[in-house]
């Protein structure tokens, strides 16, 4: 038996009987993440594992890059259970580094190509990071201008690594030294620190332990079927959960397969990678999967060894999600979960109402699902309500956050996901909207994911955000920001639609905004914060 872990500041533990049930059923394994990749190098060494623009490892030489580097992080003291914060692109050095880390027992902080001084600096400060690890430029920008703010503004850093040009700092591929063999750290401490897809305030840090993102990686893995001569395109940013772990790379590296590293997702690009490389898997943001869609009109690539399309990070309208089979020929699998841990997919053999109009049933038989009203009291099945979870791999608080960990947990231990959803008989969830994503009306709610739905549906809306927006006299008012196809419509006329389709006067837009582009977070979502902010600077 285990013993009783204790509550710390910096961690919230799973409780010892909990993590008994998932070490008895098989669920967790007692694996560090560095001692999974040893054995997978060993079992598939000659293999292809990671591909970028500039290269490629096979299993045996990505492994001895791997150990190599960890040796060089070590004798620029970096030890164990120090926080390092990882700032990279798609590229076969975030593999490297990721791994490293894992070699030498630290832990990685990963941080997204978006993120900019802000959210770096708060980062690294409230992990006590002593070390920084970045690219020299990336999409125009210059990060080792950020890795100098971040060095001025965080006492405890004190090594910066750039995979590229250094400039004053090092360079990552400097970073090697002899292979050492270094102690294993125990498969129940923190593995690794996910950064909070919210859109609101500054993000806060998910730690995923060893056992629990292993199993998170390799039961994703076996959803998907995914086998060794599959091949997976990372296109959404490797340092998310989405495409890191579910299964992502280390679901698929963890079952022998290739993964092809890409930094930009445009179909132009990408379409000749999944022709050239023989692409079997990868997962998208319904945004860019709609953009994949149109894109088979124009684009000439082979995407015939393509079989399975994720989508997640926002939910998939029935619209876009009708498009995938027939436009790129694979089987769609909606995903719907959260860094914090639960995830939902659909299943390759669900059928295809299911696959269209809902977001998945809990990834293990082991997850707890409860859907609650206001008052926390669960709600009959098919009614509305918001999803409390916990399970084997999800979090029992946040990183250093005790304050805001007694609002995001219930006292029996379910996290708060904030999302609002329905549970079918069979188990599946459709996602209805987010707590925080309902326009208050004149104190009517108006759910802003139900009213983009129907808007995307109107032949002249490619692309929809739909926001409330600061009003003297209402409260909020409904702006629908809209991207058109062919002739923008008007507000008269969205308005017409939408009551012809059924919808309530107290739902219609009052305003309308035409746009090309939207902006995005960090994850791929459309930043409503942002859109707010600008529509009201103009109001």
């Amino acid at each position: 038996m285990i013993t009783e872990p204790s509550v710390q500041p910096d961690v919230v533990r799973f409780a010892a009987d909990r993590a008994q049930r998932y070490i008895d059923a098989g669920l967790w394994k007692g694996l560090s993440l560095a001692t999974c990749f040893d054995s997978w190098a060993g079992a598939y060494g000659p293999r292809r594992a990671v591909i970028d623009a500039d290269g490629e490892l096979t299993y045996s030489r990505l492994a001895s890059r791997v150990r190599a580097t960890a040796a060089g992080f070590a004798e620029r003291g970096i030890e164990p259970g120090d926080r390092v914060v990882v700032h990279l692109p798609n590229t076969v050095g975030f593999v490297v580094v990721l791994f490293a880390l894992f070699e030498c027992g630290a832990v990685p902080v990963l941080t997204l190509p978006a993120h900019r001084t802000r959210e770096i600096v708060h980062l690294a400060a409230l992990s006590e990071a002593t070390a920084y690890v970045t690219v020299d430029v990336d999409g125009g920008f210059d990060y080792r201008d950020l890795a100098r703010e971040v060095m001025s503004s965080v006492p405890s850093i004190s090594t910066v690594v750039i995979d590229g040009s250094p400039a004053e700092f090092t360079a990552l591929d400097e970073v090697r030294s002899a292979e050492r063999t270094f102690d294993r750290v125990d498969s129940r401490e923190v593995a690794v620190l996910l950064v909070s897809g919210g859109t609101t305030g500054l993000p806060k840090l998910i730690p995923r332990t060893h056992d629990d993102y292993e199993y998170n990686a390799r039961a994703s893995a076996e959803v998907c079927a995914l086998e060794a001569d599959d091949v997976y395109l990372g296109v959404l940013p490797a340092a998310h959960n989405f495409p890191l772990a579910c299964p992502g790379i280390l679901g698929a590296l963890g079952a022998g397969a290739t993964v092809v590293l890409t930094r930009d997702p445009s179909p132009d690009h990408t379409f000749g990678l999944i022709e050239k490389h023989g692409v079997t898997v990868t997962a998208l943001v319904p945004a860019l999967t709609q953009l994949w869609c149109e894109a088979t009109e124009w684009e000439v690539a082979d995407l015939s060894t393509l079989r399975l399309l994720q989508v997640g990070g926002a939910k998939l309208s029935s619209e876009v999600a009708k498009l995938v089979y027939p436009s790129l020929g694979c089987t769609l699998q909606q995903v719907f979960g959260m860094a914090e841990g639960l995830l939902n997919y659909t299943r390759l053999d669900d059928p295809e109402d299911l696959l269209i109009t809902t977001q998945g049933r809990p990834l293990s038989d082991f997850d707890e699902v409860r859907v609650v009203d206001e008052t926390g009291h669960d709600v009959a099945s098919g009614e509305t309500g918001e999803l409390l979870t916990r399970g084997p791999y999800t979090i029992n608080g946040y990183y250093r956050a005790a304050e805001h960990n007694r609002t995001a947990f219930t006292s029996d231990g379910f996290y708060r996901s904030g999302d609002q959803v329905r549970r079918l008989d069979s188990g599946h969830l459709i996602v209805t909207g987010r707590l925080k994503d309902v326009i208050v009306r004149g104190g009517e709610n108006v759910a802003a994911d139900a009213l983009e739905d129907l808007l995307l549906t109107h032949p002249n809306v490619s692309r929809v955000a739909v926001v409330g927006v600061p009003d003297r006299d209402l409260g909020e008012s409904v702006c629908a920001v809209v991207a058109p196809r062919g002739t923008p419509p008007g507000l008269p006329e969205l308005r017409s639609f939408l009551i012809n389709a059924g919808t309530a006067r107290s739902a219609l837009p009052d305003r309308i905004e035409i746009r090309s582009s939207f902006p995005m977070t960090a994850v791929g979502k459309v930043d409503k914060k942002t859109l707010i902010a600008e529509i009201g600077s103009r109001s």
